[in-house]
């Protein structure tokens, strides 16, 4: 007989909390066998559990994930799951490809904008009129 798990020892291994995993088998990604109130969980289970998580660690939507695990049990079976899963990592390649280069621009803009500020910053302390250091305006008291 193959091995089980409980909800805690399945938790425990993949670093989820038992919620998580209720949470998932309630979107249908996992089906646990029941012992009364007891949930059992089977390698099946296990496998798409950290598949689920991986899904999550890469960005991937929920539904995407759903959708590439449950090809596991398609009559196309795994040829048809590595293909769609080969297009979905294409595609959040290119989508993260995208926020890098975005990421990038904004880097440059704010060290431009920085470099702006550090300038005009040292124009205002340096700033002399007549061989004398020009003293800043003073708050008035409150």
């Amino acid at each position: 007989m193959p091995r089980t798990y409980s909800i805690a020892e399945l938790a425990r291994e993949c670093g989820v909390t038992t919620r998580a995993i209720r949470f998932y088998e309630d979107q249908g990604m996992l089906s646990p066998l029941r012992d009364g109130q007891r949930r059992i969980y089977r390698p099946r289970d296990r496998t798409r559990l950290k598949l689920i998580l991986r899904g999550k660690r890469l960005g991937f939507p929920l539904a995407e994930v759903r959708e590439i695990i449950d090809l596991y049990d398609a009559p196309q079976g795994e040829d048809a799951q590595l293909h769609r899963l080969l297009a979905k990592i294409a595609d959040r390649h290119r989508e993260l490809e995208a926020k890098r280069e975005d990421i990038e621009a904004s880097l440059q803009e704010l060290d431009a904008v920085a470099d702006t500020c550090r300038d005009r910053l040292a124009e205002l302390e340096c700033g002399d009129r007549g061989g004398r250091r020009v003293k800043k305006p003073r708050r008035a008291a409150r």
